[in-house]
C-alpha cells in the first residue's frame, strides 16, 4: 500500500490529540475490530443508512454496540482542515486503534497506510461475518480461518474484544481497517457487554463460576434490564493486559464463546499461556494486528477517500 505519511505529517498528532479519554480509546479499537470484519479493512463501518443500502452500525453485533463514531468525526474534521483528501476514514481508524492499544498498555505496531474507503455498506454481510457471542469453539476457529486467520490468532485477537461494549467495545480506534471482525472474542480484555448479550450463559452454562455467575445475575435479571452492561473483564477492564486470560482460567468468562476458549478444547494451551505470560501476549496480539490490518484493504483506485466517514462523496 502507498502512502501519505510525508505529505500530511500533522495527522498523527491529530489522531492522538483527540482521543483524550479511556472511553474514546476503547471505542475506537472496539470501531477497528469491527470493520475488519465485514468487508475488510475498508471504513464501511462508519457509513450511515442510505436509500440504497442499510449500513452495517444496526448489525446483531454492533447495534448499541459500536460507539465513538463522535471522535472518528472529529479527528476527519481537523485532518481535512489541513491535508483535504488526502488521508482516508479507514487510515484514520487504524492509527487511532494502535495508539489507543499503546495508550492503554499495548505493545505498538507498524501501521501500513494508503487504505481507502468503501463506497458502500452491508448489513447482511455484518451479520453473516462478525462472530455470535454463542459460538462454538469450532464456530469460533471457522469464522476466523475464513478470514485467513488462524485458531491461535484468534485467540490472540480475543485478548481485546472486551474493551467496551460487544464485538465492537472491544476496539475504540483498533484501526477500522483491521476491523477486529472477532466480534464477541476479540479484544475482550477491555470492554463490556450488555446483559441481553451474555443472560443466557450465567443462567444456563454450567462452565461458570458459580460466585461470578451470582454477582452477574445481580445486575442481569432472567427478564428485563437488556441494556445493563458489565465488563467483559472485571480485574482491569481500562487496561490492556492479560487479565482476560486469567478468567477464563477461572471460569469467569462473560460471554460463552470467550469461554469457549477455555473449557477442555483446543485452545487451553494458549489460553493458559497467555493467562500466565503477559508479554507474549502483548507481542503475538501486534503481530496479529498486523496481519489483519491487510485485510481486503481497498487500495490504488479502488473505493474513495471520503471527507466525511460517515457518507460517501
Amino acid at each position: 500500500m502507498g502512502h501519505w505519511e510525508n505529505i500530511c505529517r500533522m495527522v498523527k498528532h491529530l489522531v492522538d490529540l483527540y482521543q483524550t479519554s479511556i472511553n474514546d480509546k476503547v471505542k475506537n479499537v472496539e470501531m477497528n475490530l469491527i470493520d475488519h470484519d465485514d468487508q475488510g479493512c475498508d471504513a464501511s463501518l462508519l457509513l450511515d443508512d442510505t436509500s440504497s443500502f442499510t449500513g452495517e452500525k444496526t448489525a446483531l453485533a454492533n447495534n448499541n454496540s459500536a460507539r465513538g463514531f463522535d471522535v472518528i468525526d472529529t479527528i476527519k474534521t481537523q485532518v481535512e482542515s489541513v491535508c483535504p483528501g488526502v488521508v482516508s476514514c479507514a487510515d484514520i481508524l487504524a492509527i487511532a486503534a494502535r495508539d489507543s492499544v499503546v495508550a492503554l498498555g499495548g505493545k505498538s505496531w507498524t501501521v501500513q497506510l494508503g487504505r481507502r474507503d468503501a463506497t458502500t455498506a452491508s448489513l447482511s454481510t455484518a451479520n453473516n461475518d462478525i462472530p455470535r457471542s454463542t459460538f462454538s469453539l469450532s464456530q469460533l476457529i471457522s469464522n476466523f480461518s475464513n478470514k485467513g486467520l488462524s485458531a491461535k490468532e484468534m485467540v490472540t485477537l480475543s485478548g481485546i474484544d472486551r474493551f467496551t461494549n460487544q464485538l465492537f467495545e472491544k476496539f475504540i480506534f483498533l484501526i477500522q481497517t483491521i476491523q477486529f471482525f472477532v466480534v464477541r472474542l476479540g479484544s475482550h480484555t477491555i470492554g463490556q457487554a450488555r446483559c441481553t448479550i451474555f443472560r443466557a450463559r450465567i443462567y444456563n452454562d454450567t462452565n461458570i463460576n458459580t460466585a461470578y455467575a451470582t454477582t452477574l445475575k445481580s445486575n442481569c435479571p432472567i427478564t428485563g434490564s437488556d441494556g445493563n452492561l458489565d465488563p467483559i473483564d472485571t480485574t482491569s477492564p481500562n487496561t490492556f493486559d492479560n487479565s482476560y486470560y486469567k478468567n477464563l482460567v477461572c471460569s469467569k468468562g462473560l460471554l460463552h464463546s470467550d469461554q469457549e476458549l477455555y473449557s477442555n478444547g483446543s485452545t487451553d494451551a494458549q489460553v493458559t499461556s497467555y493467562s500466565r505470560s503477559p508479554s507474549t501476549f502483548l507481542t503475538d496480539f501486534a503481530v496479529a494486528m498486523v496481519k489483519m490490518g491487510n485485510i481486503s484493504p481497498l487500495t490504488g483506485k479502488s473505493g474513495q477517500i471520503r471527507t466525511d466517514c460517515r457518507k460517501i462523496n
